[in-house]
């Protein structure tokens, strides 16, 4: 099993956070990683079954979505290599926020594991997620009137 595991502290509240976040059909808080985030089929962004297609290439499956537990995980069901199909199996990611009650920030973990015979969709995957992390950061701490996007 390959797993990546990476995390972030944002000056902002959980609940910021997580109205930037709980959708998931709405990348727009990082756009300079994300340039399209299409749909695919009826299903609304927070039910769970909802897919959607990222840069044209990612294939996602939304698995769970729990509020109470500020918590969203995914399966990557194909993309370029190095995670797709042929090469990757039973992909889950997870994207969890937690409060920091001292200063009344965030804590944002962003983890995946899945089946592979490679290493290479590690330093892929954390690369990626680094980025949408450090995006992530700079929308929520924009604030209001900032240069969020959302």
């Amino acid at each position: 099993m390959r797993t990546t595991y990476q995390s972030i502290y944002v000056a902002a509240s959980l609940d910021e956070v997580w109205k930037t976040v709980c959708d998931f059909h709405d990348f727009s808080w990082a756009p300079n990683v994300i340039q399209s985030c299409d749909k695919v089929g009826e299903l609304d962004g927070t039910t769970e079954g909802a897919r959607r297609l990222l840069n044209g290439v990612f294939h996602e499956t939304l698995l769970e979505h729990d509020p109470a537990r500020h918590l969203i995980s995914y399966s990557i069901d194909d993309g370029p290599s190095p995670v797709s199909s042929r090469e990757v199996s039973d992909y889950r990611g997870t994207l969890r926020l937690r409060p920091v009650t001292r200063g009344g920030g965030t804590f944002v973990e962003w983890f995946s594991s899945w089946q592979s015979e490679s290493d290479a969709g590690v330093n892929f995957c954390s690369n990626i997620y680094n980025a949408l992390l450090d995006a992530l950061r700079a929308a929520c701490e924009a604030g209001p009137g900032g240069s969020s996007q959302r």
